[in-house]
């Protein structure tokens, strides 16, 4: 019974010591992702600004259609490349957190 109760202290040890290791590498990867949210955002408020002032310089209608075609299409791709970017984050954060409880998982089957 002494035993037992020995390897579930040292087994709830292990598993905190890999709780910190998860959490440590959970909030790497929430770092991450905020500094890329940032960074896009920042870019995407410039570019919009300078959209803006083209459209409010334009002369004729027609360019200011082609200035606002412009900046729509490139305000989709860099909105496409910037989720692709965001989802692939989001998965090695979970698959960075996920990591170092993927062997303790095994000693709980052979705990009886």
């Amino acid at each position: 019974m002494i035993e037992k109760f020995e390897e579930f202290q040292k087994l709830s040890k292990d598993n905190a010591e890999l709780a910190a290791q998860s959490f440590a590498s959970f909030q790497k990867g929430a770092q991450a992702i905020a500094v890329e949210v940032a960074d896009y955002s920042k870019k995407s408020f410039e570019e919009g600004s300078a959209a803006f002032e083209k459209l409010i310089g334009a002369k004729s209608l027609d360019k200011a259609i082609e200035v606002q075609t412009t900046y729509f299409k490139g305000a989709y791709e860099a909105f496409v490349a910037e989720a692709t970017k965001l989802g692939t984050l989001y998965s090695d954060v979970a698959k960075d957190a996920y990591k170092p409880f993927e062997n303790s998982f095994s000693k709980f089957a052979t705990f009886k």
